[in-house]
């Protein structure tokens, strides 16, 4: 029988696990730790492992023994892979994949969802109520419409062209830029240059992997380039975005505000428990702080829908391996 460990599992998986385990006949061997050399040798027995990390993953130690013990796949139920050292598995002759696509419109109702809550000013409302009593519709808290406004979309993917169908459903105005142009999605937006985006949108939307060329990529000058009353959304990844240029941008009112599901070095605590107050960064206490910001735990994709799906296509595709055959996605070749 073909057997395969899984780590970092959290309760929301395990019935989708037992599912697939049952109807594949296949040994499923579970624990909600992170890989590690302390518990590697779950994975004995084993022809592949799955990991979803929260952090990097080191220890050289780690990959030898997986080598050792015939694991032939890291299969990774995310779509990231950066925690993986690529340097260890081409040594130790392992295979990485990843679910590069699992729920393109779980991301995309989230961006949608911090948009508009933004954009309505409901953070603002609050506290006002909360800490001033104040139930009043001050002018400057009026609102405009989403089919009044333009969207602008940095990368459009899987995830970016969800959000280009829906807020173009809605009514508003979709222009994005990409470094691929696909004219499939043209019925949703209008493509355009990186500098017209920032300058024209009225919320900008991040949807664009994280590489040495996109780290930063919104930092002091860009966030200069886009009008006072616009808004940021980053529900992509958190170093795509220079925060102490974000935060002084906020302070200073060069932006409206700011939609952030993502952080840079966020590993240290989003997914946590319990985090310690010294723990928690000065950046992330002085975002929180701010009522035209709004700040989620990298939950975007934390529907059943995407669940189920980073699940089952991570399973299938160490399955596949384990029968000779040859995965949907390997991220390491």
């Amino acid at each position: 029988m073909t057997k395969i460990a899984m780590y970092n599992v959290s309760p929301v998986e395990v019935p989708y696990i037992d599912d697939w385990a049952k109807k594949n006949d296949v040994e499923v061997k579970t624990t909600d730790k992170p890989l590690t050399s302390e518990n590697v040798d779950l994975a004995a027995g084993c022809s592949s492992i799955s990991l979803k990390p929260l952090g990097p993953i080191t220890e050289e130690i780690v990959y030898q023994k997986l080598h050792e013990f015939g694991v032939k796949c890291i299969g990774l139920r995310i779509v990231g892979f950066n925690t993986i050292n690529f340097d260890f598995t081409k040594k130790y002759d392992l295979l990485v994949t990843n679910v590069p696509v699992y729920s393109p419109r779980a991301i995309a109702e989230m961006t949608v969802t911090q948009a508009m809550y933004l954009l309505r000013k409901i953070g603002v409302f609050r506290y006002r109520m909360d800490h001033d009593h104040d139930f009043t519709w001050p002018g400057d808290l009026i609102s405009n419409e989403i089919y009044n406004l333009t969207v602008g979309l940095i990368g459009v993917g899987h995830i970016g062209s969800a959000v280009a169908q829906i807020f173009s459903a809605m009514g508003a105005k979709v222009i994005a830029y990409d470094v691929a142009y696909n004219p499939e999605f043209e019925p949703f937006l209008t493509y355009t240059d990186f500098d017209t985006v920032l300058k024209e949108a009225d919320i900008v939307s991040l949807h664009t992997p994280l590489f040495p060329s996109t780290e930063n990529m919104i930092g002091e000058k860009q966030l200069k380039e886009m009008k006072k009353s616009a808004y940021l959304i980053n529900c992509a990844r958190g170093e795509l975005v220079d925060t102490k240029a974000l935060i002084k941008a906020l302070k200073a009112g060069e932006i409206a505000g700011a939609g952030l599901d993502t952080l840079a070095k966020e590993s240290s605590y989003f997914g946590h428990k319990n985090v310690s107050e010294d723990d928690i960064p000065e950046d992330y206490k002085t975002l929180a702080k701010m009522p035209n910001v709004v700040i989620t735990p990298h939950s975007a994709f934390y529907t059943k829908t995407s669940i189920r799906n980073m699940v089952q296509i991570c399973l299938n595709d160490q399955l596949t391996i384990a029968k000779g055959g040859r995965p949907r996605t390997i991220v390491n070749q």
